[in-house]
């Protein structure tokens, strides 16, 4: 499987996750595991942020108005999303 394609499994599984046009996706990361037979990657994607800080200070600091999010997915040999997790390190 190329890097292509699983970033292309990753949005057809990951697009309703962002209200946005276009999320920018990404691939940050794959590994294939060969014991298990499963590919490992990590894709991130823009969303708007709906917590926008309502401080004094926001007139001088930057306040986004996106965030990128990070994702993991595990993906099978048959191109299937086998796992959906929180990526955090």
């Amino acid at each position: 499987m190329t890097l292509r394609e699983l970033l292309n499994i990753a949005k057809s599984e990951l697009k309703e996750m962002s209200s946005l046009d276009n999320p920018d996706f990404r691939l940050e990361q794959a590994e294939y595991k060969q014991d298990e037979n499963i590919w490992d990657i990590v894709v991130s994607y823009l969303v708007e942020n709906t917590n926008p800080r309502n401080s004094p200070l926001s007139a001088i600091t930057s306040d986004f108005k996106y965030h990128r999010i990070y994702k993991q997915l595990k993906i099978d040999n048959d191109k299937k999303v086998t796992g959906f997790f929180i990526y955090e390190k």
